[in-house]
């Protein structure tokens, strides 16, 4: 059976993809970071958030998977990100289809 958790930036699944389509498992958590191209993202970012969701799953490591505990990950990774976008870490990609600031207005960097 397929279970989700969708947050505004953060999709965990339980499947993985295979052909470029998501195949229902009972042992694989398959993670979608801001499926909407909301963010300007680097390497150190994605992998802050890959490494913080390993370690949410591996404490969640022997409880039952059910949509509740899927939710609270994807809202623990939900403010991991908002916290990225507050340090400056990950910025707001104006280019996307979408620009609502869903995490708050952007900084701007005051002229001189």
């Amino acid at each position: 059976m397929l279970l989700k958790s969708t947050t505004r930036h953060v999709r965990i699944y339980t499947a993985e993809v295979k052909n470029n389509e998501l195949v229902g498992s009972d042992n694989v958590l398959t993670l979608d970071i801001d499926p909407d191209n909301e963010f300007n993202w680097n390497e150190d970012a994605l992998q802050q958030v890959y490494r913080k969701f390993d370690d949410l799953v591996e404490s969640y490591s022997g409880f039952d998977l059910t949509e509740y505990n899927l939710r609270r990950i994807g809202s623990d990774l939900e403010h991991l990100v908002r916290s990225l976008l507050q340090n400056g870490q990950i910025s707001y990609n104006t280019e996307s289809r979408v620009i609502n600031y869903s995490m708050g207005l952007p900084q701007v960097e005051p002229q001189n």
